[in-house]
């Protein structure tokens, strides 16, 4: 009987792990399965994307910033059906500077490469330096990041072997730190890829053609060296390709694809990527404001050394962004699939959908197998607003339009604590459960200006005697966002107040949970998010 229930068991956990790595959203599929596909891709927040291929398979990685686990890499292998593989970066350094939230700061544009059986991740950090991590297998574990050159200003590095061995680094610089910018560097490495060797040489200045040029991509074809370079500005600029014979230069320029008569706004910034069967393509994102900077799959083709972006209608080399093409072919069909959003909390280990807004403590959050238990954190003496709390775990919109439904038990030891659900920008909203002395009450929480230091103005709704409640976020087109709740599941009651979703510093909004407390103690409450389910709108 006992190893009868213990195969059941087994099974079960099979399944259930089976079904995470093939979710489908509800909300954003990309894959028309006709044999098309409809751009975005990826509906969600993955800024700079870099992309590579490894025999049959895709891997993908982008900005992460603050969120840990950072550097998230997603898995492909045709290019529009994506999953979230693992995470490179468990934790951010240094330590202590970004054990307390640092918005806009962290993981910049990284570069993933990969040569002799290793994959190598450069990822800048514009306030330390650039830094490189590496594994010999994508899905982990991965190395403790090493500084391969150190200094402030240093952003969007990618590294080259030639093939002659020799080792290069080009970055850009982030004029907020350096002082200059749209200007690109290349520099020597050693032959391991782990330090710079020389001080480099300015092989690009772009202030008169392309201001604001940064984000760097080096490749080798046909003996050219290319330089991948987004010029312009995230949400209005356009694609340089700089090519020449000798990796110093000098380049020539080409504008290879801008937004044209398209509605997809600076389309730029990403990577080059064939196929095995001989094609092109070039992933690039779209800023989308609150929506943060969703993907893009163009093809591309070779014409006289030269890539030609999207649908070049006019035949002058410069193409303009496609929103339904044919599918990649990659050899051989594949289902469809999606990254995570939805969470069931079944696993004893968090979802990779997740990010908590700085480096997390052990304690903040235990997977039991049947719930995400977070326990209360005492907010920091110096946080003026949520905005400034590190235990908020979060993931990224996943579209334009949905639902977002969470079911939560609340268990307070003492007063000041609070459990709930929270829409995370510049602008922030919450749904909580808040215990006073006179009992546990409903309240709803709005912060204007979280980043500039205001305070949240919190609005009592109502008093609750049982301790399990449903929130609910309902998204529309501007995100729009309605909040509800319920303490049966089947009948929600809503807020009249809308609230309009905006971005982060340099991200999309995010949609998550959050467990507080004011004061001291040595035992404290906690909350169970039983499950976290993304759905159309009703």
């Amino acid at each position: 009987m006992k190893r009868s229930l213990s195969f059941f068991l087994l099974l079960i956990a099979s399944l259930y792990s089976s079904a995470q790595k093939n979710y489908v959203s509800q909300v954003w599929v990309a894959d028309n399965k006709d044999g098309t596909y409809k751009n975005p891709i990826i509906h969600a927040d993955y800024s700079d994307p870099d992309v590579i291929r490894v025999g049959d398979d895709y891997y993908l990685t982008a900005s992460s910033f603050e969120g840990i686990p950072g550097l998230q890499i997603l898995h492909s292998k045709d290019l529009v059906n994506w999953t979230i593989l693992s995470a490179a970066l468990k934790r951010q350094p240094p330590f202590d500077h970004f054990s307390s939230p640092r918005h806009g700061e962290g993981v910049w544009a990284p570069a993933l490469r990969f040569r002799n059986g290793e994959f190598y991740l450069y990822y800048p950090d514009p306030d330390f330096g650039i830094y490189m991590v590496k594994a010999k297998n994508v899905a982990g574990p991965w190395t403790d990041p090493v500084l391969v050159e150190g200094g402030k200003g240093l952003i969007d590095p990618c590294p080259f072997w030639d093939d002659n061995g020799k080792a290069y680094l080009i970055h850009a610089f982030a004029g907020s730190r350096a002082g200059i910018k749209s200007v690109i560097i290349i520099k020597q490495m050693n032959a391991e890829g782990r330090k710079t060797i020389d001080e480099g040489i300015i092989v690009y200045d772009g202030h008169e053609l392309d201001p604001t040029i940064e984000g760097p991509k080096v490749y080798k074809r046909n003996g050219w060296y290319y330089l991948f370079a987004p010029a312009g500005g995230v949400a209005t600029g356009w694609q340089t390709v700089l090519r020449s014979k000798n990796i110093y230069g000098p380049y020539e320029r080409k504008t290879v694809i801008d937004q044209g008569n398209t509605t997809v706004n600076g389309p730029h910034q990403g990577a080059w990527i064939d196929t095995k069967t001989g094609e092109d393509w070039f992933m690039h994102f779209q800023d989308k404001g609150a929506y943060g900077r969703i993907l893009h799959l163009q093809p591309l083709k070779w014409i006289n050394d030269w890539p030609v972006i999207g649908i070049d209608k006019d035949g002058d080399g410069k193409g303009e962004p496609v929103l339904i093409h044919k599918k990649p072919n990659v050899g051989k069909m594949y289902p469809v699939i999606t990254p995570a959003e939805s969470d069931e909390f079944n696993e004893l280990k968090l979802g990779l959908q997740w990010q908590w807004q700085a480096n997390p403590k052990p304690y903040w959050a235990i997977a039991t197998g049947k719930a995400l238990r977070l326990y209360s954190y005492q907010m920091p003496d110096s946080a003026k607003n949520f905005w400034d709390i590190p235990n908020i775990l979060m993931q990224k919109f996943p579209a334009e339009e949905f639902t977002a439904t969470a079911k939560l038990q609340f268990n307070p030891r003492i007063n000041g604590e609070r459990a709930g659900i929270i829409i995370m920008g510049i602008n922030y909203a919450s749904l909580s459960l808040h215990k006073k002395a006179d009992g546990v009450f409903v309240s709803y929480s709005i912060c204007k200006g979280a980043d500039k230091g205001n305070a949240e103005v919190q609005k009592i709704i109502g008093k609750i005697e049982t301790e399990t409640i449903h929130f609910k976020i309902s998204v529309s087109k501007g995100a729009k966002c309605i909040f509800s709740y319920s303490t049966d599941g089947i009948n929600y009651k809503m807020l009249e107040e809308n609230f309009i979703a905006q971005p982060g510093r340099w991200t999309g909004a995010k949609l998550g949970f959050f467990c507080t407390r004011d004061t001291t103690t040595n035992d404290s409450g906690f909350a169970d998010l039983d499950w976290f389910r993304i759905s159309k709108n009703e």
